[in-house]
């Protein structure tokens, strides 16, 4: 189980601390916290009940508490247990997720996505990829905890999004068990490259060295589209550019990025846009 956080704005710090339990000691059973509380355990074992599940967050481990859930000890420490605590929040949207979601990609008229809005994902539990940075980190969120600059508040910022990016590596190496999203990766790097020639279904599969249909259910699970609708998207973010930037004619444009016919540029702008490219142009130009 994942949580998918949706961002801008990414999420922010509010207060950490550490804790030692001694044998047959529980964590506060608690309710609707309105907080993400992240639980790092460097000795013993905390035994945690989260939205109904039970979880050993163990010595090398660590559980994120929904903020809007119950969540309760099911069972005392059995030896002394030391770990770290962190409360954290968010002002975007955020779920739990089984697996991810197929990345939105713009269709807008604007000349650029002003705010563009991305997902992550950090799993719920698990081992940490590496304990010694996170305690470090954490470490340090506390000393400048003692501080009431703006300087220091500003790092603390900076510091949580240094530990939730390093619980991500682990989530990164699950992909390895869901390869689709590094072949629809290498897929759209290619066209990236690419979308000024002319792509095929056949060339897309000889460069990437998988069957084309292989190739489009990959990109459909991660981008929500096939290849050469991905394809079309990024050559009419490239037409957007260029008739912004530069006086070239439109015909020239449609040339430029990518497309080998001027109709077929002009249905396309118009079905991703809602206007023409002249319209698009006299928009935002004087």
């Amino acid at each position: 189980m994942m949580i998918q956080f949706t961002a801008p704005p990414l999420p922010h710090y509010i207060s950490s601390g550490e804790d030692t339990y001694q044998e047959g000691d529980k964590h506060a059973d608690r309710f609707n916290i309105g907080v993400f509380d992240l639980i790092l355990v460097t000795r013993g074992a905390l035994f945690l009940e989260d939205n109904g599940v039970c979880y050993r967050v163990k010595a090398g481990s660590y559980l994120i508490l929904r903020p809007d859930a119950a969540h309760r000890t099911f069972q005392p420490c059995q030896e002394e247990t030391h770990f770290y605590w962190l409360h954290f929040q968010t002002l975007g949207s955020w779920t739990e997720a089984e697996e991810r979601t197929p990345f939105a990609l713009s269709q807008s008229d604007q000349t650029y996505v002003q705010i563009e809005t991305f997902s992550f994902y950090i799993p719920k539990y698990g081992e940490l990829p590496s304990k010694e940075q996170a305690v470090l980190i954490l470490e340090q969120l506390q000393t400048l905890q003692q501080s009431p600059s703006s300087t220091a508040r500003w790092k603390q910022q900076q510091l949580l999004q240094e530990l939730l990016l390093l619980l991500q590596t682990e989530e990164e190496g699950i992909q390895h068990h869901h390869p689709h999203y590094a072949i629809a990766e290498r897929t759209a790097n290619y066209l990236r490259q690419h979308y000024k020639e002319p792509v095929s279904y056949r060339r897309l599969a000889e460069a990437m060295h998988f069957h084309q249909n292989y190739l489009s259910i990959c990109m459909k699970k991660t981008f929500g589209c096939t290849p050469l609708e991905y394809l079309t998207r990024h050559r009419i973010e490239q037409a957007k550019r260029l008739l912004i930037h530069t006086n070239d004619p439109i015909g020239r444009i449609a040339e430029e990025s990518g497309f080998g016919s001027f109709p077929y540029f002009i249905r396309c702008f118009i079905r991703y846009t809602g206007i023409k490219p002249k319209s698009f142009r006299q928009k935002f130009r004087s």
